[in-house]
This record gives structure tokens, C-alpha cells and sequence, in this order.
């Protein structure tokens, strides 16, 4: 195959590699390599089925036509079996994610943004895609009764089988159905990624790119949200997902016409769905194929789903394959393999008190709401007023000035003996939120330090959401 690739990239540059190295494919059959030479860098993909490959040509073109930033196909081999892609590094969502929590940073307020920017990026790729030709997807057109069934077998046979779980399969074909009619009620006409997912998500400079899209297919807008968020491996915290998952909702909605309630209520079936089809691949890379890499992910799977089982139920009578779910997540070894806790996330807010308190999402209520309003206003002075608190200027007019670091003082003594009881007794969650006038100078400047300050001297996450920004952006 290396010939192959020599060949190809002789053909398209004049040139002879200087060097080619394979890259690893934990999930696909595919093989990779990274060329390099006098004719510049690539990636060289090498797959024998041809249909995949030209579902990821033609999505590849259209993506790009869109604006989105997917990697560019630069040259296939006759017999369509082998191509050349633009080289987008080596860091990926996953890996970034990983490399932040190792060094005590966990998801903070850049993580948070750059998540949102993905599923930005989703929301314009989903509605931009509506127009596509599907006739190119590969397997199927669309994600329909077929392919859902496909799912469910894959869980079926690959994971409730091998690990010894008992079911009554007419019952289970039964529920399946169900399910399926459940999902496909609603608007089904998106362009489904298929696998969106952070190790599908290369950042080059900070600015995320979109790799193995091949499996894409016309679908729901919820599937690839619930594949993003409920990624076991990633292992987002649950009120980061709920702040993440507000969000999508808003701009999709933007961007196109739908029902958010309805919305809402299924994203948790393709949530379901998603973990199902999940599970299915680590059974038959784990237990059957004996790959240790997705046995590591089956405890945090588990985890997710018992998640929505215990707190999100579906509206539908599927009595026997939520008897299976239980069962899974009930079971000595699940409850063995359970990752530890997710520990405490703070959500810090600004808000503008004309608009009312931001209401807590993490569904225990409560929390603390600080009051800016006496302290120095920079939105009093023309040139401060197209300026925010995250901006230098407000921030050099607010930095040090003694009623506003004694402010800043009082509010880090009061939440700060909050943060280390919650810490003691493993409580997950804690809201701060600052009001201002307007919610762009004042609030946002506090929630910005109060962000810094918990994580520079706690073991929590921190969340910062600047509600009148959102609102701006939005």
C-alpha cells in the first residue's frame, strides 16, 4: 500500500517522498500515512471500499463550497482506493480536552468557548447541508428505520450478548421499534455527521476542522449533538453538557425554524441511541476483537447511560429494553468500573438586572447573586461603552480600584468557604452570578475574576457564561 501512496504523491507533485509514516485508525479499517517531501505535506488515506471513499470526496467538496473547514482532497488514485488530503496536525478536540484536565486546568472558560464554537459550527454545517446530494451517502441515504435497526442489532448482538445480559429478544425487537417511531418523528431532513465526535475534531491555531465525515447521511439535528456531548471518553460533566446543549439549541434555532420543546424531549432518544450504537462498536472491538483501548471506554458509557435512564425518561413505553439498561448499569461489574465522581463545577454568570436573575439550570436552585451596581461604572464614559469586562480598557479602569477589589474580596471569602464544603462533601454543582446595570461592564469583569481566582486555588471546573454576550451573539 505504501506503493500506492509513493505513487500518488509522485503523480501529483513531481516529486518522491522523503518520508512516510503510518498513522493509527483505532475504529476503521482504513490506513493512514503522513507523507512528507519536497512536494509539501499531506495526509494519504488508503480504503478498498469505494462507495465510502466517494461519499467522502463529494462531502469533502460540498463542505468546503459551505464554508466549513474540512480537510481538502488534493488527489485520488485511479481505481478511487487511495487520496491525498490536506494535513491538519495532530491535536484533536480529545487530546486538548485530555491535555487540559492533566494539567489541573479541567474544562474552564477557553474549553467552554471552544466547545460552543464547534456546535456553531455544527448547527451552520447541519442546516447548510439540507440541499445535499444524499444519493452519495454511504451506507444509506438517510438515517432511517433501516439504519436505526442496524444500531440496535449492532447493540443487540455485539454488546447485550456478550456481556451475558438477559433478554427476551421478541420483547427487545418489540421496544426497538417503539424507539425507532419515537425518533423519527420529527424533522429528519439535516445533514447528519454521522460520527461527531472530539477525536473527530482537529484544532490547527485554535480553530477546529472536521475529519471523518464519510458516514454522513440526511437525519436529525439531535443525533450529532448527543454524539459531541455524551462522548464517553471526553466525559463532560452533566451541567456542562445542559450549558453546552442550551446553547446549540439557540443558534440552530437561529439559523433554522424549529421546536425547541419537541427540540429538547427527543435530543434524549438519539442520546440513547448514540450511547446504544457506542456500546455496540466497544463490544465488537473489545469483547470480540479483544482491543483493550475500547474496553476503556464501556465504564463511562455505562455511566452516560445510566444517567438518562435515571433522569431523563423518554415518554414512550419500552419496558423490556429499559429492564436491559438496568440491568446493565445495576450489574456488579458496571458498578464496579464506575469512573470516579465528576466533582464540582462552578457556573459563574453576568447578567444585566434589567433582564432578570439567569435561572439555575443545574436543578438544585440556590446559589449566590452578587450586586455590581455600587460599584464605578466605566458604561458612564462614551468611550468605555463598546467595551465589555473582558476587554483591556474596562479592565484597566476597573483593575485596583479599592471598592471594587473590596467588593472582589468579600465575594471570594463567601464563596470560596462555599467551594471547599461543597469539595468535602462531593456536592457537583454551585452558581455565582453578577448583576450590573447592563450586564457588559461591571458583571462581566467580576465573573471573570472570581473564574480565574476558583481555579487558580480549588479543584473545580468553572463554567463562565456572559448572558447579555450570548444574547449579543446570538
Amino acid at each position: 500500500m505504501k506503493s500506492l501512496v509513493e505513487e500518488l504523491y509522485m503523480k501529483m507533485t513531481g516529486k518522491t517522498p522523503s518520508e512516510i509514516l503510518a498513522l493509527g485508525a483505532h475504529g476503521s479499517n482504513r490506513r493512514y500515512w503522513r507523507v512528507n517531501g519536497e512536494g509539501g505535506g499531506f495526509i494519504a488515506a488508503y480504503n478498498e471500499d469505494v462507495r465510502e471513499n466517494e461519499a467522502f470526496y463529494y462531502y469533502s467538496r460540498s463542505l468546503l463550497q459551505r464554508g466549513v473547514h474540512v480537510p481538502e482532497v488534493y488527489a485520488v488514485s485511479d481505481d478511487r482506493r487511495c487520496y491525498l488530503q490536506q494535513d491538519l496536525g495532530d491535536t484533536t478536540l480529545y487530546m486538548h480536552l485530555l491535555d487540559k484536565q492533566r494539567n489541573g486546568g479541567g474544562f474552564d472558560a477557553e474549553m467552554l468557548s471552544l466547545y460552543k464554537r464547534v456546535l456553531d459550527d455544527l448547527a451552520a454545517m447541519q442546516t447548510l447541508g439540507r440541499d445535499m446530494d444524499f444519493s452519495y451517502a454511504y451506507p444509506r441515504s438517510d438515517f432511517d428505520n433501516q439504519s436505526i435497526q442496524w444500531d440496535l442489532n449492532y447493540f443487540k448482538y455485539y454488546f447485550l450478548k456478550l456481556r451475558y445480559v438477559p433478554f427476551d429478544e421478541e420483547l427487545l425487537e418489540r421496544d426497538f421499534h417503539t424507539l425507532i417511531d419515537y425518533l423519527l418523528d420529527t424533522d429528519c431532513g439535516f445533514f447528519m455527521y454521522r460520527d461527531f465526535q472530539s477525536r473527530n475534531i482537529m484544532l490547527v491555531d485554535g480553530v477546529p476542522y472536521y475529519i471523518d465525515f464519510q458516514g454522513g447521511r440526511r437525519g436529525a439535528a439531535q443525533y450529532d449533538a448527543a454524539s459531541l456531548l455524551y462522548s464517553a471518553k471526553s466525559n463532560l460533566p452533566e451541567p456542562i453538557r445542559q450549558d453546552l446543549l442550551t446553547h446549540y439549541v439557540q443558534f440552530l434555532s437561529v439559523r433554522y425554524k424549529i421546536d425547541k420543546e419537541d427540540f429538547l424531549q427527543r435530543f434524549y432518544g438519539y442520546v440513547l441511541i448514540r450511547i446504544m450504537q457506542a456500546m455496540g462498536a466497544y463490544g465488537f472491538r473489545g469483547y470480540y476483537e479483544r482491543k483493550d483501548y475500547f474496553l476503556s471506554s464501556i465504564p463511562l458509557a455505562i455511566n452516560n447511560l445510566r444517567i438518562i435512564i435515571e433522569s431523563h425518561a423518554l415518554p414512550i413505553e419500552i419496558p423490556h429494553l429499559m429492564q436491559a439498561l438496568h440491568f446493565l448499569v445495576n450489574s456488579e461489574e458496571s458498578s464496579g468500573q464506575q469512573p470516579v465522581a465528576e466533582g464540582l463545577v462552578v457556573t459563574v454568570s453576568s447578567f444585566s438586572y434589567k433582564k432578570g436573575v439567569p435561572r439555575d439550570t443545574s436543578g438544585n436552585g440556590g446559589g449566590y447573586v452578587f450586586d455590581c451596581r455600587a460599584l464605578p461604572n466605566p458604561g458612564r464614559y462614551p468611550e468605555y461603552r463598546c467595551y465589555t469586562g473582558k476587554d483591556r480598557p474596562v479592565i484597566e479602569f476597573l483593575q485596583g480600584d479599592e471598592a471594587v477589589e473590596q467588593f472582589l474580596a468579600s465575594v471570594q471569602q463567601l464563596v470560596g468557604a462555599s467551594v471547599k464544603k461543597y469539595l468535602e462533601r462531593n456536592f457537583t454543582s454551585l452558581t455565582v452570578s453578577f448583576g450590573c446595570t447592563g450586564g457588559q461592564h461591571r458583571s462581566v469583569y467580576c465573573a471573570e475574576r472570581l473564574a480565574k481566582w476558583l481555579l487558580e486555588n480549588f479543584n473545580c471546573q468553572v463554567v463562565v457564561n456572559h448572558v447579555e454576550q450570548q444574547q449579543k451573539n446570538t
